[in-house]
């Protein structure tokens, strides 16, 4: 969609986004085939499937903040806010909105993906913490042998983004519970000089990261939708 609106072919999904997609869809495939064998009493193929189509949605927006992030990063040309002409701002204002969009996105989407893997494997996680997030169910599977296979990639998958994904997540925490992460940005330069004038920070780092996180976030979904196949087509069940 937002291609479309910025003047781009659409996507053609490859690489890490396409193996992320594919395994989702197969998924949706062996959900839909359960639900026609047994009807689904209890609705909860049913739930799964839904769940299933949202983190399929969640990814496409993603990847699509990611993709307009570095896209109106490339308008801005100034070192600083002061330097920028009204429309260099505009466009400024609009990576910002989109990079902000984007990391809030990486974290919303693991921890959905922590909500459908603590269901179909019964890791129970909310005994633990009421309010849990991806990295809690992640740590639950220590008690769930039977699945330490998936575990491993799991942290195996984490650790291999910690530097990028400690970044965004540090980011995402100032935006949603203290000040705007681009506010604090600024007061800590205009600490660092005294002319008054806010030097951006490196916006390439930043839209790299932010590559990485959508990277991190997809081979999270490849790894954990690929081992439900697995299992699925091992016991024809979950």
């Amino acid at each position: 969609m937002l291609r479309t609106l910025l003047g781009e072919k659409p996507r053609i999904n490859e690489g890490k986004l396409k193996a992320a997609m594919d395994a989702m869809a197969h998924t949706l495939e062996l959900f839909q085939r359960q639900m026609h064998v047994d009807h689904d009493p209890t609705h909860d193929y049913r739930k799964l499937y839904v769940w299933t189509q949202g983190l399929i949605s969640s990814l496409d927006e993603l990847e699509q903040s990611c993709f307009a992030a570095a896209h109106f990063r490339k308008k801005v040309v100034a070192g600083s806010t002061d330097d920028m002409t009204p429309t260099e701002k505009a466009e400024y204002a609009r990576y910002v909105y989109f990079y902000k969009d984007g990391f809030i996105r990486c974290f919303a989407i693991l921890d959905k993906v922590g909500t459908v893997l603590n269901e179909i494997f019964q890791l129970n996680t909310s005994n633990t913490k009421a309010h849990f997030s991806y990295f809690t169910v992640l740590r639950q599977f220590d008690y769930a042998r039977e699945h330490h296979d998936l575990a491993l990639q799991l942290i195996q998958i984490k650790d291999s983004y910690r530097e990028p994904m400690s970044k965004l997540r540090k980011r995402r925490n100032m935006e949603i519970h203290y000040m705007n992460s681009e506010m604090h940005d600024d007061l800590w330069q205009l600490h660092q000089t005294l002319q008054g004038k806010v030097k951006l920070e490196d916006l390439n780092q930043h839209v790299q990261e932010m590559r990485q996180g959508v990277d991190m976030v997809c081979e999270t979904l490849t790894a954990s939708y690929s081992y439900i196949n697995k299992i699925w087509k091992r016991n024809n069940s979950l």
